[in-house]
């Protein structure tokens, strides 16, 4: 019985044995692993690198170092040294019988005799042109290395190129015109100040006439034009903006930040928030449309870094309809409704001061509010040969022209956006009287109070900005923002088409990344 016992012991001892010896054959198989190499390194043409990574595996391992697609090595560590400034692609290879394990690393090269310029950031820099390239017409700029994604080189194709950046570090740029080359090295600071994502001021501020004026923001009695551009300075400035409206057609703000907001390529860059939102109820099926009142956007930088925008040239941000509006989603419903969609890019329009301000009443009317409402209120004309009226309604009854303008007339100029309010009382009967219920639709791209403010759609790329000539421009980034409202329409018991603007953000300031579309 004894021996039968110690048979089953040595048994079951020899299939531990056996158990182990297979974990441990399975663990000597597992191919190697490589650590202790950074993703990137950056060198001095000439001078050595020691890369000495650290490998784990069991058995015999191999190495193999491949530089730009040719080995260079073949011991574990490596000595990596060129006399090509640039950007250089290193891979290592370590194998064993049970397979193969490859790290690739970038190296940049930049010679002794390279550039050192340096900057702070959110700053434009107008860089300079090497000495070794100093007879050399046409020159190719290009960024080899960055610590982050959020900067700009503009003008690449010239010999004076600007360089911004938000993050700091040193950024590696290369030069060349083909045969010979020369680096860059922008080491990028902290700026001294504090700076904030948001709108720090406000320049100039003219509504057109329309139902919010004089309220958003308030006009008080004696309220001089400086007066109420500091008001509207009071409202945008800062994080908790309050809103204020550009009345009708062409009423403007003009603001600027404390810095210069980067064009970073692929990404949308800032937003000024309006109050756009969806419908309740429409159409079955319809594009999205709600109340969207799109200002168009002009921008500018502080080319004379005066701090002003003054003589500082102004492009336009090319929204989706400042051409045509025969792309948007709701072209075909506006067309059959009969809607102006034409595109006017040589716009003006005059606004005369009311003669009166309150209603004649002759005979009470069947809507016992409809007393109260002028439709002969504001004439205006335009260039186009349309004339019309601005109607008050009953909801405010202050006076619709600014009041501290003296002047009987105002006039405007710029683009005129089609008109995209449709009467879609039909499919919402009951809701107001006479089923009017007027839905302003959204255009894709490219404007303020057009999309809700938490929708990427409300967001702006820079590189979506032209020239007065309609050509596309590089800029490397933006100091000031003119946004003025955009559409001549009115739109039943809720008035004229009125942009509202309200907040203004630097996206990459505050870590917001939207991806851009192509115009």
């Amino acid at each position: 019985m004894k021996n039968k016992h110690s048979f089953i012991y040595f048994l079951l001892l020899a299939f531990l044995l056996i158990g182990c010896s297979d974990s441990k054959e399975e663990e000597e198989i597992l191919a190697p692993i490589i650590s202790e190499l950074k993703e990137k390194y950056t060198v001095v043409t000439g001078e050595d690198l020691l890369l000495n990574p650290k490998i784990v595996g069991d058995g015999e391992i191999t190495y193999s170092w491949i530089l730009e697609g040719k080995e260079v090595g073949n011991t574990r560590e490596y000595i990596f040294n060129t006399t090509q400034s640039g950007k250089h692609s290193l891979t290592l290879k370590a194998s064993n019988k049970a397979g193969a394990t490859e790290k690739t690393i970038e190296i940049i090269a930049t010679s002794i005799e390279a550039l050192k310029v340096e900057t702070t950031v959110y700053t434009i820099l107008t860089l300079e042109k090497p000495d070794n390239l100093a007879n050399s017409e046409h020159i190719e700029w290009k960024v080899l290395d960055a610590p982050s994604e959020i900067y700009r080189l503009s003008y690449t194709n010239t010999t004076n190129p600007m360089f911004i950046a938000a993050r700091e570090g040193e950024y590696h740029l290369q030069a060349t015109d083909g045969k010979k080359q020369s680096e860059v090295v922008v080491t990028v600071k902290k700026q001294a100040k504090q700076l904030t994502a948001y709108i720090s001021r406000v320049f100039d501020y003219l509504p057109a006439p329309g139902q919010f004026v004089n309220k958003l923001p308030e006009y008080a009695e004696g309220d001089t034009h400086e007066d109420m551009v500091r008001k509207a300075g009071e409202w945008l400035v800062g994080e908790d903006a309050y809103m204020i409206t550009l009345g009708g057609w062409g009423g403007y703000v003009i603001f600027g930040f404390d810095h210069t907001i980067v064009n970073v390529s692929g990404k949308r860059d800032f937003r000024i928030n309006g109050n756009a939102f969806g419908a309740a109820a429409g159409r079955p099926g319809a594009p999205f449309g709600g109340s969207c009142e799109p200002g168009i956007i002009m921008v500018a930088y502080d080319k004379n870094k005066n701090g002003k925008p003054d003589d500082d040239e102004w492009y336009e941000i090319k929204g989706s309809s400042n051409f045509s509006s025969e792309d948007e989603a709701w072209y075909t419903i506006a067309k059959d409704n009969k809607n102006d969609l034409n595109v006017y890019r040589d716009y003006e329009m005059t606004y005369h001061k009311p003669t009166k301000e309150k209603p004649e009443i002759s005979a009470k009317p069947d809507n016992p509010n409809a007393y109260m409402t002028i439709k002969d209120y504001i004439r205006w004309e335009d260039n186009k040969n349309n004339s019309g009226y601005k109607i008050k309604n009953v909801y405010h009854t202050q006076t619709y022209y600014p009041a501290w303008i003296k002047e009987n007339q105002l006039i405007f100029k710029g683009i005129r956006l089609p008109e995209n309010g449709i009467n879609e009382g039909n499919f919402v009967p009951g809701i107001n009287e006479g089923n009017v219920y007027f839905v302003l639709y959204g255009f894709k791209h490219g404007y303020v109070d057009n999309y809700p403010n938490v929708e990427n759609g409300s967001a702006i790329d820079i590189d979506w900005a032209i020239d007065k000539d309609g050509n596309k421009v590089d800029l490397p980034g933006i100091d000031f923002v003119k946004v003025y409202n955009g559409i001549n329409q009115e739109n039943g018991w809720i008035g004229e088409c009125s942009t509202e603007v309200e907040r203004g953000e630097d996206l990459h300031m505050l870590g917001k990344s939207i991806i851009t579309i192509k115009e």
